[in-house]
């Protein structure tokens, strides 16, 4: 497709552009080395959180790998594709260097924030944890970037992205599957033996599964958000290039269509070198309060989003793009969404607002009413990011299209890049979001290391803000998956069009007439397979898609239920057979609480992930075309608010529990407390497992059927 050389050159700032974004990653590592680590106990402590993310990341990747090899093996020989084979390679490897360069930076940084609490202050503590998520961000971004730059470079070949894009989404569920059980495990058993019966403080170090507890925050919020980042992100950038080449296909333009391909690329590289200068004006001032961090966190974020509206004008005029103008207002669409499910997020899930302190003051009454209310929070604040997400397809369509709905490739091209738009300012989006388990991680090694009152109030005030961000960065990754996944159920049906291409099909029949394969529009496609509300074959595909949702939250968090059984039985007897460990006089056996963690993870994590992988290939081979994208609508628009209404509800038990930490009816030990503590431990598989696994099952399950196409197309038993 090559274009002139001003283009090529355009095309080569992206990958330079990625490897900014790693260098300043690499910088900002290093910093973060040189920083003191405190008293030997406290950097004791932090190894031993380092080892066990270490071992849980060894053994969880040894399993990946297998799975690697297979699926690489079956794109290789069943598809007879060796370029879509080594795309999932990369796109897979990339994904797991990116988790754990995340994972391993994160690690090294909690313990410095708790040391520059100790010594520098509330501000100094900030710039350690957000550098430590900052390199989370950049490696995500930059990685991503680079892979599929490189790649479509190289092959001049956008489809090869699929395969990137279906090695990204795979780890990604492996990771957040597997890092969620393993974090909410070790946080349930620690919650309900160690607050709720011994009586002893979060992260007291009497409690067996404290280790475990705070390695869990490392291998489940920082490598499995950020995975699951990393995977949204590619995603977005393949899609919209895909729709962007389908969208001139039958102008005959091959230079608008290469401009159209490589301008979610353009865009992702600028919103890198934004997210750079946004996290450059993060700051605050000693002694400032929850709404006083979250002001400047949000100033950082707010600024790179401001710059890349500005920047995408630029960029799209720049190319000439047909329609330049309103395209770019699909972005600044895109934009908006984002924030407004942000903020929509916050709203309901920090304590600084009502719905939180409605739902504190509800422990009064008990457990029970806690969970009632939790529920029906969660389930309230659906409304707002799903009417944001409805009002942002339609306005990103409807610009695309010039405000032709009969204009269905440029619409959808408009959707595909509001879905870019929200995630351009990635690297300091996901910043904001690694620096809370950064900052949770902290506070714990303030307490286990007895640094004092003053110090602990530093980390929780920092601790209780990153509940917030890592839940705002929760819906940001919910409302991207909805947007994204919308464009990749629109690629599908050019995958359709390659599928019968390959097979020798030159022509389709719509009403009885004959249309060129190549000429045939997005409508020829829905009409030639009868994708319609009234074939019992699209029914029963929604039906099944909407299922997946529900079985794939049960399975997991039954899997958190078994592994977080096991580990409450270890605390147990461990409080009743080594004697003296409540009284301080013997140490626990963390390592034991390690490893049933681990194992729980490992054993629960597969089940659910294959599931993921198998429904779009047997939905495709049964109801062929028609079953597929109804599996992929049902499942989109069923996991979208299923995903939202658990993570807002886990996200507001948890802050609920915080408000009353802070004193607020009777303060910690008291009756509210142990209510809300509850509460909180039902919440924890909401907002930690099985919500944000939701986002990545929508994606893999679109990207499984975009890469299996050709299979679906050959074959199907109606």
């Amino acid at each position: 497709m090559g274009g002139p050389d001003p283009m090529n050159i355009l095309l080569y700032a992206v990958p330079a552009a990625a490897a900014v974004a790693l260098l300043f990653a690499f910088i900002k590592a290093r910093g973060i080395a040189r920083r003191d680590e405190g008293e030997p106990g406290m950097a004791e402590i932090a190894r031993a959180i380092s080892e066990g993310a270490d071992a849980f990341l060894k053994s969880e990747y040894k399993l990946l790998l297998i799975f690697i090899a297979i699926v690489f093996a079956g794109i290789w020989l069943g598809l007879g594709s060796i370029t879509t084979a080594v795309a999932f390679l990369v796109g897979a490897l990339f994904s797991v260097l990116a988790g754990y360069f995340g994972m391993k930076v994160a690690t090294r940084a909690n313990v410095r924030t708790a040391n520059a609490a100790r010594t520098g202050g509330i501000n100094e503590a900030l710039r350690v944890a957000f550098s430590g998520g900052t390199v989370m961000g950049m490696c995500v971004v930059g990685l991503g970037l680079i892979g599929a730059s490189i790649l479509y470079i190289i092959t001049e070949n956008g489809d090869v992205l699929t395969g990137f894009s279906l090695g990204a989404s795979s780890v990604a569920l492996f990771a957040r599957v597997g890092g969620g059980i393993y974090t909410k495990a070790a946080d349930v058993g620690a919650d309900l033996v160690g607050k709720v019966e011994a009586g002893i403080p979060e992260d007291d170090p009497r409690n067996p599964a404290v280790i475990a507890d705070n390695v869990g925050d490392n291998v489940g919020d920082v490598a499995g958000m950020g995975a699951d980042l990393y995977e949204s992100y590619c995603g977005s950038i393949l899609a919209t290039a895909a729709l962007g080449a389908a969208a001139f296909i039958h102008s005959g333009d091959t230079l608008m269509q290469f401009k159209a391909v490589i301008a979610p690329m353009l865009i992702a590289a600028v919103g890198i070198i934004l997210s750079i200068i946004g996290i450059f004006s993060v700051r605050t001032k000693e002694n400032a309060g929850m709404k006083d961090l979250l002001n400047s966190l949000a100033f950082g974020t707010n600024l790179s989003s401001v710059l890349i509206v500005v920047a995408t004008f630029l960029i799209l005029w720049l190319l000439k793009l047909d329609n330049w103008v309103w395209i770019s207002c699909s972005v600044v669409v895109g934009l908006v969404v984002g924030i407004v499910i942000g903020r929509s997020t916050e709203y309901y899930t920090s304590q600084s607002y009502r719905p939180t302190r409605k739902l504190s003051e509800s422990g009064k009454t008990g457990p029970a009413t806690v969970i009632i209310s939790g529920i029906g929070l969660g389930m309230l604040s659906t409304a707002i990011p799903v009417i944001a997400v409805v009002v942002g397809i339609i306005a990103s369509y409807l610009f695309a299209s010039g405000f032709d709905f009969a204009n269905v490739g440029l619409g959808l091209y408009g959707i595909g890049i509001a879905a870019v738009g929200m995630l351009s300012t990635l690297g300091i989006t996901l910043a904001t979001d690694a620096y809370g388990p950064i900052a949770d991680n902290a506070g714990g090694n303030a307490e286990m290391s007895g640094l004092g009152e003053e110090v602990r109030k530093r980390t929780d005030a920092l601790d209780s803000l990153g509940n917030t961000t890592a839940a705002t960065g929760k819906g940001f990754a919910i409302g991207s998956a909805a947007l994204t996944g919308l464009a990749l159920l629109a690629s599908y049906i050019e995958e359709i069009r390659i599928g019968l291409t390959r097979l020798g099909t030159t022509d389709i029949f719509v009403g009885g007439e004959a249309v060129s394969v190549q000429d045939a529009t997005f409508f020829d496609f829905m009409h030639h397979y009868d994708v319609t509300l009234m074939n019992p074959k699209v029914l029963s595909g929604m039906f099944l898609g909407s299922m997946m949702a529900f079985l794939f939250c049960g399975l997991t968090m039954n899997a958190v239920g078994r592994a977080a059984a096991h580990m409450v039985d270890e605390v147990r007897r461990q409080f009743r057979e080594i004697k003296g460990i409540l009284t301080g006089e013997a140490e626990p056996d963390y390592e034991r609480c390690v490893a049933i963690s681990t194992k729980g993870a490992q054993r629960e994590m597969v089940v659910p992930s294959l599931i993921a992988i198998i429904a779009p290939i047997l939905t495709g081979l049964v109801f062929g075309v028609p079953g597929v994208l109804g599996l992929l609508i049902g499942g989109l628009s069923s996991g979208f608010v299923l995903a939202i209404f658990m993570a807002n509800a886990g996200g507001a038990w948890d802050n609920a529990k915080k408000y009353v930490e802070e004193g607020n009816f009777g303060g910690k030990g008291s009756e509210v407390h142990k209510a809300t503590v509850v509460g909180d431990t039902v919440g924890d598989p909401f907002k930690d497992t099985s919500g944000p696994s939701l986002n990545i099952l929508i994606k893999l399950m679109s990207m499984v059927a975009i890469v299996m196409a050709g299979l679906t197309v050959a074959w199907s038993l109606f």
